[in-house]
């Protein structure tokens, strides 16, 4: 970036939810609830499947990655947007704001293929549940974990180079709650046609064909279901599909109505609420659909807690037993 460019762009103030003081006391306390949360649900989700064994299988695998993102996810953003609560505009340099961002869109990509990765691993064992671990063995999903990090590195960087390139000149003010691209452009007086077509490629690339793969895995997961003949045991698994489905359905509809459409029909207001439902929505929901409504993580949460008690019950009889008297 040429000095010209850094000098005019040394600060942005993030405008937060500052423009509408009465609802700043309910949207903090619910954020920070939504924060936490998600915290503790996936750190339950990590710790749960570490300390069973019999949760190692490729399905739980990538669920602790899914865990894992959306711990580092909302930790990227919602320390910032609660500390906005208390401030009327909060300034960030430009190359924290630029940080920020590429930690969003990197992890946004990562969830969106975890998310694609996840329907083809359900799409094998529920389509071929003889050969599911030789088709997911080991290293099929080391790969399959890593090409997905790796591809969100890989996307979030060529957003960023090209920022750097922008000049910021018509203001300093992002009307977001965090450093995001489109809110980015919107006050950039540099030419952005290279920026916007790169957004409309990786949308196309990444974005819709994860969707069609995702969409074809269910098609043909949802036509073996068809074939069980127990009743319960047909609805417990259209169940679980919807589940997945609608938190799939939920991150893309709002992904793709607020990146894939021309700059100039972009909306504020409409970009703070749409944004909600993959800032705050779905890193809360994966932990309740994917593990906290399935049986089998249920039992092993259930046993985990169990053995805790025997452990402190036995260890306070020992401590008893040991004491001395007085």
């Amino acid at each position: 970036m040429n000095k010209e460019n850094l000098s005019s762009t040394e600060y942005f103030l993030i405008v937060g939810f500052s423009d509408i003081p009465q609802l700043q006391i309910t949207l903090f306390v619910a954020f920070l609830i939504v924060y936490l949360l998600t915290l503790a649900g996936n750190l339950l989700i990590l710790t749960t499947i570490y300390l069973n064994a019999h949760l190692q299988t490729p399905m739980y695998f990538f669920l602790t990655h899914l865990s894992f993102l959306d711990i580092c996810y909302v930790s990227v953003l919602f320390p910032k947007l609660l500390a906005h609560f208390f401030l009327e505009g909060t300034l960030v340099s430009f190359t924290e704001c630029l940080v920020q961002l590429f930690f969003f869109l990197d992890m946004v990509t990562v969830e969106v293929l975890l998310l694609t990765v996840m329907a083809y691993d359900r799409y094998v064992a529920i389509c071929n549940p003889l050969r599911y671990m030789a088709i997911m063995n080991k290293a099929v999903c080391m790969w399959l974990a890593a090409g997905s990090w790796g591809v969100g590195l890989l996307n979030a960087a060529p957003h960023i180079v090209l920022l750097t390139k922008l000049s910021f000149c018509k203001s300093h003010t992002i009307t977001h709650f965090f450093c995001d691209l489109i809110a980015l452009l919107k006050i950039s007086c540099s030419d952005i046609f290279n920026n916007e077509r790169l957004i409309y490629i990786c949308g196309a690339v990444i974005g819709m064909m994860s969707f069609i793969l995702i969409i074809i895995s269910y098609i043909k997961v949802a036509a073996s279901i068809m074939k069980i003949k127990s009743k319960s045991g047909k609805e417990k698994a259209f169940s679980t599909c919807a589940s997945h489905l609608t938190v799939v359905v939920l991150l893309y509809a709002s992904l793709c109505s607020l990146y894939m459409r021309p700059i100039s029909t972009y909306s504020n207001k409409e970009s703070k609420i749409m944004s909600m439902s993959y800032v705050a929505v779905t890193p809360l929901c994966n932990p309740i659909i994917y593990c906290l409504k399935n049986t089998e993580f249920k039992k092993a949460l259930s046993k985990s807690k169990k053995a805790n008690v025997m452990y402190d019950t036995a260890s306070r009889l020992h401590n008893d037993k040991g004491a001395k008297p007085i």
